[in-house]
């Protein structure tokens, strides 16, 4: 692609971290007061943890983010929800976001 849209409306929260989450790059949910947790299958998630150090989880809650997906997923407003792998899907029951991009394994899309 010969787009860019890393650092669009970045806006990243540090939260105590469950110990559930293991590593960057999964969808999470608030768990309890300034505490996140990794999203199970089918979940809506408030952002992306995109850091982890001891103990604390830095969230993306705006701006672009690529994640793991399941597959394609058309680009446009979509409701994407937590797919319990670590990425995303198309859920309806899931919050509604702009995807900019997508390929077999990865979305891109606007928090």
């Amino acid at each position: 692609m010969n787009v860019n849209f890393n650092g669009y409306n970045e806006n990243v929260l540090t939260f105590i971290a469950d110990s559930g989450i293991t590593e960057p790059g999964v969808p999470v949910k608030m768990s309890a007061d300034g505490t996140v947790a990794k999203c199970g299958g089918n979940e809506a998630f408030c952002g992306i943890c995109v850091g982890l150090r001891d103990g604390y989880a830095a969230v993306q809650l705006s701006g672009y983010v690529r994640t793991p997906a399941g597959g394609k997923i058309a680009v446009g407003y979509k409701k994407l929800a937590a797919d319990g792998n670590g990425g995303v899907a198309v859920n309806s029951s899931g919050r509604e976001f702009l995807v900019v991009d997508s390929t077999a394994t990865e979305i891109g899309f606007i928090l």
